[in-house]
């Protein structure tokens, strides 16, 4: 017979033996750690290719510097400069 104790409606919840895991949250936050600043450099990547492409001087060509440098800045940063 299994450990688990019977809340008031006779049920008895899901333990990490029947497969269910231990924190249902974790795998989620997982996910998002490993490809939440990837995604989000894609997309600044994207937006600044666009933007350096399509505009002729102004705000265009300073979103297209920010957004395509940010990338090269944290690559400096985290690859180069912190050791």
């Amino acid at each position: 017979m299994s450990a688990r104790l019977a809340d008031a409606t006779g049920h008895r919840g899901a333990s990490v033996a029947d497969g269910a895991p231990a924190n249902p949250g974790a795998e989620r936050r997982a996910w998002g750690g490993m490809w939440g600043w990837p995604l989000v450099f894609g997309v600044s990547t994207a937006i600044g290719l666009v933007s350096s492409l399509f505009s002729d001087g102004g705000f265009g060509d300073w979103l297209g510097w920010l957004t395509l440098g940010a990338p090269v800045a944290a690559c400096l940063w985290w690859g180069w400069l912190r050791r």
